[in-house]
């Protein structure tokens, strides 16, 4: 994050999409998807507990920059919003490509509009921190799947296509630990700003 001031104001924070059903209605496209991913995942009990008892004892609230078009996004989303039913978060999602000025405070080593982007606020709206994209498993596991699915395969045209279903199932077949490693890491962030 920038040291500028924010343009996230709690009055900005407010306008965003408040759960996972509004931004189902909002988005316009891989509802499918988004509804797979939700639907899959159960996260851990304990998990929840340590989540909750910050929400608690510090107000914490998460802002969600996404797009519909993204499988990161697609597997991000559904685990963030269950982790805020669950816990009691405050949940704000919103469109990246609508809020550039947002993202261009979280970009991913400074360079990249990476998504989604999870930022933790207190309930003073002091920022916490923030999560990109995936978590640190799925990074290991997706480099493995690129090199053994798109290996040689062209940049365009059919082969291509079929070889990039192939990665979307690949990715969404292994994606339940990944989503289990994403709520260690929002644990582990969270409890690490938090003491």
């Amino acid at each position: 994050m920038t040291s500028q001031a924010s343009v996230v104001t709690p009055e900005r924070f407010a306008t965003g999409f408040p759960d996972f059903g509004a931004w189902m209605d909002a988005i316009e496209q891989r509802q499918k998807e988004f509804q797979q991913h939700y639907d899959e995942f159960t996260p851990d009990a304990d998990e929840v507990a340590a989540i909750a008892a910050l929400v608690e004892q510090h107000g914490v609230k998460a802002l969600v920059l996404g797009e519909d078009w993204c499988p990161d996004v697609w597997r991000g989303v559904p685990v963030i919003a269950k982790i805020a039913e669950r816990s009691g978060m405050e949940l704000r999602l919103f469109k990246r490509d609508e809020n550039k000025d947002i993202m261009s405070e979280f970009l991913n080593q400074g360079e990249f509009e990476s998504i989604p982007t999870i930022v933790f606020y207190d309930r003073d709206h002091r920022y916490l921190g923030h999560w990109i994209e995936r978590a640190e498993l799925a990074n290991e596991e997706i480099a493995e799947i690129r090199n053994e699915v798109m290996a040689g395969v062209p940049p365009e045209g059919p082969e291509r296509d079929r070889a990039m279903a192939r990665y979307r199932a690949a990715t969404t077949e292994r994606a339940g630990p990944w989503r289990h490693a994403q709520v260690t890491e929002v644990r582990e962030l969270l409890e690490g700003a938090l003491g």
